[in-house]
Parts: structure tokens; C-alpha cells; sequence
């Protein structure tokens, strides 16, 4: 995912998924480092991207603002971005740089970026971390709760994350760090990075990850002020064997990490959270209409071990050194789970997996559109996805693989400037909810 990891701050806000501002990131945190050529584009590998955006939603009302990247222009891996917006009531700043290349070393990376916010009717699906919740009544965000179980209140959202990268000296890094890239109308003409094999010594690259991340947000209610504050650190490790790492068509990836927040500084609550990420993708080749027919799978389970219960003396209950609801076993969202609200279920364990048909048409309706040159889009792909998931207070398979969660959706993506953007329509037995992100959901 290269220059992918700024879309995380581009997705999430320049592209207006600040319409759901409180969640963490879902996605593994190590990426593939590569530089992408484009044979559209004369400079080589240097790309900008500036789109000035509008919208509007029930909570949020109207707003405008303007995201922009560069990429390639000092490190030809590395991308800065950032966006400003704001409404009546909201508004947001954001900056980033990524991938950039530690001097003097051909295998660190290093990216930090961050985010201010404040929002209308921000929404949580959890309690009041004091109060227990009565006997009989289901906790909420659990996978028995109510969609009306929830905290809604004006407020903050502020994130910070700064993360050291280490691609391994094996397979497509054996000699390099990066894996370059060479793309016409899109398509990936050169060496592919994996796939044929499934060997991190001879095939596709492996990146060790060092995250820290900082999370507050605050409810403002009438009466009274709820907020939190997170200071975690992630160890994690992907290989990622795949063929085209921004956009596959065979291979697979393996993402594994552990969480820790210990309760630094002003982070009042110790939890561990591990989890695992699998993908696979499979090329049906070409049609008529289709430069590229992909099914891809995957496959996402985690656990807080850390994650305990409280009762008082007539039977109520609260949540202890869980992880927080927007960053541990928590489903629903751009991400996973689509048809649901932004992390609407959490709990101690979690199960998911979704399928998706992946269909990059030949037809570019825009290609000769000289106004929307700059857009830089090479092709548009139409995806039809299911998921299937659910929390559970128990690692089981009696418990998880019982009353799944189901939803079932279209999307819509292009790529732009080697970024692969999406609209997604999701819908399930409580809402049907439309998202615009960067990147693959996975």
C-alpha cells in the first residue's frame, strides 16, 4: 500500500469519511513500501492530487473543505497530504507525511500524522464507563444490543499516530526496501511482487510495524462532559503476497498484531487487544468488458484478553480494561461490516469475513473528458460484496459462529493517480449506509 496510507487521512477526511470521525483505523497497520510509475504520467513517479469538496448530512449539515497529496516529489515512496474543512458546527484540520525513508537506511520508514475535529452529534454505541448497566438490559454495542443503545453529543475527535516500518531483506525486498511498480491504463505491466508462491523467503514482502497512537473525544452533553483519552502502542507484521498490493488479482496477505495501552499519561484504562488479518484473491482474467475479473476473501478475528466484568451487588454489570469501542473486537463501519453504523458492535471477541466480485470494466466514460484530466483516473470497477460477522464476551466457536450479522452491498471504484477510491452502498436488517473511502476495504 504505498503511498495507501496516506489515503488513510485522505480517505478519512479530504474524501469525506469525516462523516464518521471517531473510528480508528481497521486496516493492518504495515504496508507494502512501493513506488508506483504510471506510463500516463511524463514526470514519473511524481503525483498531486487536489480536490476542494462539499457535503451534507443530517447531523453534520453543510460543510466544504479541500484535500490534497503529493507524492513522489523528495522520496519518490513518500507522500505528504492534508485536508481542511468545516460546517455550522463542525470542523477539522489534518496533516500527514508517510513512508518517508529514514536517512541513511534503505529499510525505515517512518509516518506520522494527525487529526483535529469537532463534531454534532458525534454517536457511541457504549455506556457510561462509571454506570453499570442493569440486570437483563444487554450491554451495549453487544452483539444482543440495541441500535438506540448508544452516547450522542457534540464534541471532539482528535487522533495522532506516529509508526516506524521495517521492510524485511527476503522475497520482493531481498534487496531493496521498496517494490516498484509500473502501470498502463492502471494495469500492472511489470514484475509482479508475489503470488506464484506462498514463501516469504523467495515471494512477496514482509514489513514489521512499531505503531503509537493517541486518541481523545469528548461528548458535551447538557449536564455533564464525557471523555477519553487512549495511548496505545502496536506491534505488528505483514506479509503480503500478493501481486499488485494496491490493487490484487491472485495472492494473498497475513496481518498479525498486538495492542497495549497501559494507561500512560492521562489514559485511565489498561487493555491488550491481538488480531488477525488474512486475504485471498483469485484472477478469473479478462472479458469482453472486463479487463480484470477478481474474487477476493478475507478473513478478520480478535481478542482482548484483557477485557473483564464488573457486577455490582444486585446484578449490574461494566466493562473493565477492555479496549476502547472504536479500536478493539469492534465490527460495523467503512471497513467491516458496511450495512452498520460506524463501530455499532464491540465486545471481547470478534469474527468477520466478507467476499467480494471484483470487476475493472475496459469503458473509461471519462478518459477523453480534457476538464477531468486532472483527476488522473484510469479505470472504474464495480464490486459486489457480502459480510457476514459478530461480537461475542467469549473466544468460542459454539458462541462466534451463532446469530452472524449479515450484510450485502455494491461499490463503486476508480482508480486515481494509482489511489484506488470507492463509494460503497451497504445495507442490512437495521440501515443501509453509503460510504466514500480510499484504498480496498481490504
Amino acid at each position: 500500500m504505498n503511498n495507501m496510507d496516506a489515503i488513510t487521512l485522505i480517505s478519512i477526511i479530504a474524501f469525506m469519511s469525516l462523516l464518521t470521525p471517531t473510528t480508528a483505523f481497521s486496516a493492518p497497520a504495515a504496508n507494502v513500501k512501493t513506488s508506483i510509475d504510471r506510463t500516463e504520467t511524463t514526470n514519473n513517479i511524481k503525483e498531486k492530487l487536489i480536490l476542494p469538496y462539499i457535503f451534507s448530512s443530517d447531523s453534520m449539515g453543510l460543510n466544504v473543505g479541500v484535500g490534497g497529496m503529493l507524492s513522489g516529489y523528495y522520496q519518490k515512496q513518500m507522500t505528504l497530504g492534508g485536508t481542511v474543512f468545516g460546517g455550522d458546527v463542525s470542523r477539522g484540520v489534518g496533516l500527514g507525511v508517510w513512508n518517508f525513508k529514514l536517512p541513511k537506511t534503505e529499510r525505515f520508514f517512518l509516518s506520522t500524522y494527525g487529526f483535529l475535529g469537532y463534531y454534532p452529534e458525534q454517536r457511541a454505541y457504549t455506556g457510561n464507563r462509571q454506570s453499570f448497566i442493569p440486570a437483563g438490559t444487554p450491554l451495549p454495542g453487544s452483539n444482543d444490543s440495541s441500535n438506540l443503545q448508544f452516547l450522542e453529543a457534540d464534541g471532539s475527535s482528535n487522533w495522532f499516530d506516529v509508526k516506524f516500518e521495517y521492510a524485511l531483506p527476503i522475497g520482493a525486498t531481498r534487496d531493496k526496501g521498496m517494490v516498484e511498480y509500473r502501470l498502463k491504463n492502471g494495469l500492472l505491466i511489470s514484475e509482479p511482487s508475489g503470488g506464484k508462491e506462498w514463501n516469504p523467503l523467495k515471494s512477496g514482502a514482509t514489513v514489521a510495524v512499531l505503531r503509537q497512537f493517541n486518541r481523545y473525544q469528548s461528548f458535551e452533553f447538557a449536564n455533564e462532559e464525557l471523555d477519553g483519552t487512549i495511548h496505545a502502542i502496536e506491534l505488528g507484521i505483514l506479509y503480503d503476497n500478493t501481486d499488485f498490493s494496491v490493487n490484487p488479482s491472485k495472492g494473498s496477505s497475513q496481518y498479525f498484531s498486538i495492542s497495549n495501552d497501559a494507561a500512560w499519561l492521562d489514559s485511565d484504562n489498561k487493555w491488550t487487544f491481538m488480531n488477525l488479518d488474512m486475504s485471498k484473491y483469485f484472477s478469473l482474467g479478462e472479458s469482453a468488458y472486463a479487463s480484470q475479473r477478481i474474487v477476493a476473501l478475507n478473513f478478520w478475528t480478535g481478542y482482548s484478553p484483557s477485557w473483564e466484568i464488573e457486577y455490582d451487588n444486585i446484578g449490574g454489570r461494566k466493562v473493565v480494561n477492555n479496549a476502547p469501542y472504536n479500536e478493539g473486537a469492534t465490527l460495523g463501519g467503512f471497513y467491516r461490516m458496511r450495512g452498520f453504523d460506524q463501530n455499532r458492535f464491540h465486545d471481547k471477541a470478534a469474527i468477520y469475513t466478507t467476499a467480494e466480485y471484483r470487476y475493472t470494466l475496459k469503458y473509461n466514460p471519462i478518459e477523453d473528458v480534457n476538464w477531468l484530466k486532472f483527476l488522473k483516473l484510469n479505470w472504474f470497477q464495480i464490486v459486489g460484496f457480502v459480510e457476514a460477522g459478530r461480537v461475542s464476551p467469549e473466544y468460542t466457536v459454539n458462541t462466534l459462529f451463532s446469530d452472524l450479522k449479515m450484510d450485502y452491498g455494491v461499490s463503486l471504484r476508480a482508480l486515481m493517480a494509482g489511489i484506488v477510491i470507492r463509494f460503497d452502498v451497504a445495507h442490512s436488517d437495521e440501515s443501509t449506509n453509503s460510504w466514500i473511502m480510499v484504498d480496498h476495504p481490504f
